[in-house]
């Protein structure tokens, strides 16, 4: 699809729009339908009515009371004087109160900015500063954690939040519950403006915000549940926080509810809480990032949980290593499928009937047949097929700029728009991608780049070791050194730092790329969105070098 026309100035709400052209043909070939995310909610309770929409501890909710609790809570935002346009910093944990929360917003034109559990005062207030919230919402407290303490704080630093609502025990906020009116007509917004505000994954710097569109995101989830196969007899588990794009919409909570499915909210992705809710409730699908699966893998050896409803595992926040990717058949009697996304935009899947080489091996191909990628060197320039180089992406559901950023921008899109992900990949001659790592998740060893993600790749082939996260470490004579930061396999030793060289110069490694170190922890400490946080482990192992 032709792009070449200048994209149109970005509009006041922050969102860079794509250029009039495009968007006329992505609205032609059916990708962008004109409902708002409120409207869909009103089509899938019309088509699906009391089908079971919603189980979140002691609740369930069809679809019909899913849709009229919306309303009401509709009705009491805008009796508060939240407006269509105005921003809600939304921080609530995977409970029923959430997708209430988010439609009810949708419904009135109100824009949820969708933070997560783990975001502290850092975060919160910037995202609220940022967006200029206008409230606030939170639970009581979570893990031992008073989000009112943090909402009160939140207040002195964005004084544009004149709300706070919690939902359990308020404190000296206002409970969410009692955040009810009567149901109204409500203008319907466009729906090629901004529908909800997503936070940046990054693991550094203040986070970014990701406008999406009521078009992009109804797509983004409804095509997502077509390529994942889901339909009316769908039971998702959504454990991984449900405000991320990946359980919020890849398919996750909005593509479920798109088929008819039900979706099953799990306080947490641990095992010992997610097995009982695949047993009770019959749970055919559900997504992880990849630390986590060896941990369901280890349980399922011992738990006596009968997962045998599960059909299908989701991989995706980070690379799925092969070796992992082989044994979770056999390992939870279910399929695995390989994710590569980005809240940016594009999905990548591997498919139902992808060959075993597929599945394990690559990271899925594009979502729509109107994805444009390109994989360019440093110099911007296209690499041969096969080779790799960073991804660059731009379509009907990835942005066109982040909100409010235009120095970000500047250096983030293209000149003609492309998305410039700072992931390296390479293209098979099938479509599908692999992902190499990332353009700056790299280590200066002696004047030479090493991709971490290489390094990470070859040291779990290692039978003693289960996880691997190589970061670099501050060395005088080097520049940096390789740090290969590992979980033993199994209750087994991990292999000493000149046993590891050993194995990795027998696979054929480059004694460039080879670790100059070896820590072993237990287990890693994960960012908001559950990727290894690499920014901790080298604090961590820089500190205890100190003394």
């Amino acid at each position: 699809m032709s792009q070449a026309n200048s994209p149109a100035p970005p509009r006041a709400s922050g969102l860079t729009p794509w250029p009039e052209e495009t968007a006329a043909g992505y609205r032609a070939a059916g990708y962008w339908d004109g409902r708002t995310l409120g409207r869909l909610l009103r089509d899938w309770t019309a088509e699906y009515g009391d089908a079971l929409a919603v189980v979140a501890g002691e609740e369930r909710l069809t679809y019909r009371q899913l849709d009229a609790r919306a309303d009401r809570m509709a009705g009491g935002l805008a009796d508060l004087g939240i407006r269509a346009g105005d921003r809600v910093v939304v921080q609530l944990p995977n409970i029923a109160a959430f997708p209430v929360l988010f439609f009810a917003l949708t419904r009135l034109g109100a824009i949820p900015v969708l933070t997560l559990p783990a975001h502290r005062i850092t975060e919160i207030a910037h995202l609220a500063r940022l967006s200029e919230a206008v409230a606030y919402v939170v639970a009581d407290e979570v893990a031992g954690f008073d989000y009112r303490d943090l909402a009160t704080l939140v207040r002195a630093e964005a004084p544009s939040v004149r709300h706070v609502l919690v939902s359990g025990d308020p404190g000296p906020h206002r409970a969410l519950d009692t955040v009810d009116g009567e149901p109204r007509q409500y203008a319907e917004p466009d729906p090629g403006d901004v529908a909800l505000l997503l936070v940046s994954g990054g693991t550094t710097g203040v986070p970014k915000l990701i406008p999406r569109t009521h078009d992009d995101y109804g797509y983004n989830a409804r095509a997502s549940a077509q390529a994942c196969d889901l339909d009316a007899d769908t039971v998702y588990l959504a454990c991984l926080p449900v405000a991320h794009n990946f359980p919020l919409a890849c398919p996750g909570l909005l593509g479920t509810l798109s088929v008819g499915g039900t979706v099953v909210l799990s306080p947490s992705p641990a095992p010992d809480a997610a097995f009982p809710l695949i047993q009770a409730e019959g749970v055919t699908h559900t997504a992880l990032v990849p630390p986590l699966i060896p941990l369901w893998l280890d349980t399922a050896e011992w738990d006596d949980s009968d997962l045998s409803s599960l059909r299908v595992l989701q991989a995706g926040g980070s690379k799925l290593s092969a070796e992992v990717a082989r044994t979770v058949p056999e390992g939870l009697g279910c399929a695995v499928q390989q994710v590569f996304g980005m809240a940016e935009g594009l999905l990548n899947y591997t498919r139902a009937g992808d060959d075993d080489a597929t599945v394990t091996g690559t990271q899925g191909r594009p979502l729509c047949p109107d994805d444009e990628l390109r994989i360019v060197d440093p110099a911007g320039r296209d690499v041969a097929p096969g080779e790799i180089g960073e991804l660059l992406v731009r379509g009907p559901y990835t942005l066109r700029g982040y909100y409010r950023a235009p120095e970000v921008n500047a250096t983030a899109f293209t000149a003609d728009g492309f998305y410039c992900s700072g992931d390296l990949v390479r293209r098979l001659p099938s479509g599908y991608l692999v992902v190499e790592g990332r353009v700056k998740d790299t280590i200066d060893r002696n004047g030479e780049s090493v991709s971490a993600e290489e390094v990470e790749t070859h040291v779990r082939a290692h039978p003693g070791i289960e996880q691997c996260a190589a970061i670099g470490l501050s060395d005088p004579d080097r520049g940096e050194q390789i740090c290969a930061v590992v979980v033993p396999a199994g209750g087994a030793a991990a292999p000493t730092a000149a046993q590891l060289r050993a194995f990795l110069i027998e696979r054929g490694v480059a004694a460039f790329k080879l670790p100059d170190r070896i820590a072993v922890v237990t287990e890693f400490p994960l960012t908001a969105i559950g990727k290894i946080d690499k920014r901790a482990l080298a604090e961590g192992l820089s500190a205890s070098a100190a003394h």
